[in-house]
């Protein structure tokens, strides 16, 4: 499998998980994973841990991109509109933005339960996505 950023989240028994950074001093939790210090403006604490987030959360916001990526991207042909949401992750409140797979913007809503899965980008790499919870 090639993903399309690696350290982002992994495929396993249990399905797509994203992968983010817990602060060792405050607790709070960051995706994209980072190093170095905590965001938290009121944390000085320079230790972050891996940890797997949620993979079940609530729309926040979604829309449509009706028109292809621009170059360097790579787009199906022919291009297919793609649906996004901004999904604000149970337990730990993150928004994370990914394409919708099955769905579109006429199935949303917000407060709706959306669970993480995965699937392929136009020119191949596994890339995660939200999905109907199950």
């Amino acid at each position: 499998m090639t993903f399309a950023i690696e350290g982002w989240f992994a495929i396993d028994g249990d399905g797509a998980c994203l992968l983010g950074t817990r602060c060792t001093a405050c607790g709070t939790v960051c995706f994209p994973p980072r190093q170095g210090f905590c965001p938290n403006p009121a944390c000085e604490g320079s230790e972050m841990e891996e940890v797997r987030l949620p993979r079940r959360g609530r729309v926040w916001s979604y829309t449509n991109a009706c028109y292809p990526p621009p170059a360097p991207y790579v787009a199906a042909e022919p291009y297919e509109p793609a649906t996004l949401a901004a999904v604000q992750l149970d337990e730990v409140g993150i928004v994370v933005l990914g394409q919708v797979r099955g769905l579109t913007v006429a199935d949303l809503e917000v407060g709706m339960k959306l669970e993480l899965t995965s699937g392929p980008l136009a020119d191949g790499p596994l890339v995660w996505m939200w999905g109907r919870a199950s």
